[in-house]
């Protein structure tokens, strides 16, 4: 199956529970899987489940997820005395009575007036319970986003199966043609031998020797056999259920390594320009191929 690496997916927790979150799981091409995780500070210690809920589903590319979440538990915090600061306090006060033997007066409400005397802290979270909460909505936004991949991979999988199409016309057409070569390198060299000795008898054993030199500096055959393995390769990888991107990209190698080889062997132009053409399609199947997983 291909599979786009291009895609988005944003899922929110349901209302009416404490806890509310919201993913986006955004990705792009790359050769490998690359997983970036934003999380709120206290929640950090997730990351290594999220990272791993991405392996199970995704192979490829530049993966980037958000997590963001409010919290509408009632009596998340707590007030705590702070006792460092208010014994600095009392200390401090205790010294100033001594020193200047003033009466004591200090009450309870007056050290409870000092900064950071009384303190308001969060309650610790429990982040077993957090990640119940999280898992379904981080699942959610990462479906959604290996669905876009997924239509954008089916558009991508008929685009190049059209395009080996095309090349497997022209190759049809280079094959003709290879058959044809001999012929009119025979005929090319009956002209230029006339032309240079008019008056001499043409030695057609010498011509035929000559012909079958050239047939087989010029035989193209296995390439053409090579080149329509290839193409039948193209076919069914693009049809695998599984990520197909670095073989396709081995396959195109191979067909313009095919390619090559055809141009070097050959001296007809029409050949050579049949060649030309097949290399440009080849090249757009290698940019589409970058982005499939």
């Amino acid at each position: 199956m291909a599979k786009s690496m291009t895609g988005f997916g944003r899922a929110s927790g349901e209302n009416g529970k404490k806890l509310i979150f919201s993913v986006e799981v955004k990705s792009i091409n790359h050769r490998y899987l690359d997983v970036n995780v934003r999380l709120p500070k206290n929640l950090v210690s997730l990351e290594n489940n999220i990272r791993k809920e991405i392996a199970n589903k995704i192979n490829r590319g530049k993966i980037d997820v958000a997590v963001n979440y409010k919290n509408y538990i009632e009596n998340n915090s707590s007030l705590k005395l702070n006792v460092a600061k208010s014994d600095e306090y009392m200390e401090i006060l205790n010294q100033i009575k001594s020193r200047y033997n003033i009466k004591d007066d200090i009450t309870v409400s007056m050290i409870a007036d000092y900064p950071d005397v009384i303190v308001s802290e969060e309650n610790e979270e429990d982040l077993n319970e957090i990640w119940k909460e999280l898992k379904p909505v981080l699942n959610e936004a990462i479906d959604m986003n290996l669905s876009m991949r997924t239509v954008e991979g089916d558009k991508l999988k008929e685009d190049i199966k059209l395009k080996c199409s095309v090349i497997k016309q022209k190759i049809q057409q280079i094959e003709e043609d290879a058959k044809l070569s001999s012929k009119k390198y025979e005929e090319r060299l009956y002209e230029k031998i006339k032309e240079l000795v008019s008056d001499v008898n043409i030695d057609e054993n010498r011509i035929a020797t000559e012909v079958a030199i050239f047939a087989d500096k010029v035989d193209i055959d296995e390439e053409i056999t090579r080149f329509y393995s290839h193409l039948n390769q193209m076919h069914l990888t693009l049809d695998l259920n599984e990520p197909i991107g670095r073989k396709m990209d081995f396959i195109v190698q191979e067909m313009n390594r095919e390619a090559n080889t055809i141009a070097s062997k050959s001296i007809d132009i029409e050949i050579t320009n049949l060649v030309i053409d097949i290399k440009n399609v080849i090249e757009k199947i290698r940019e589409q191929i970058q982005n499939i997983e």
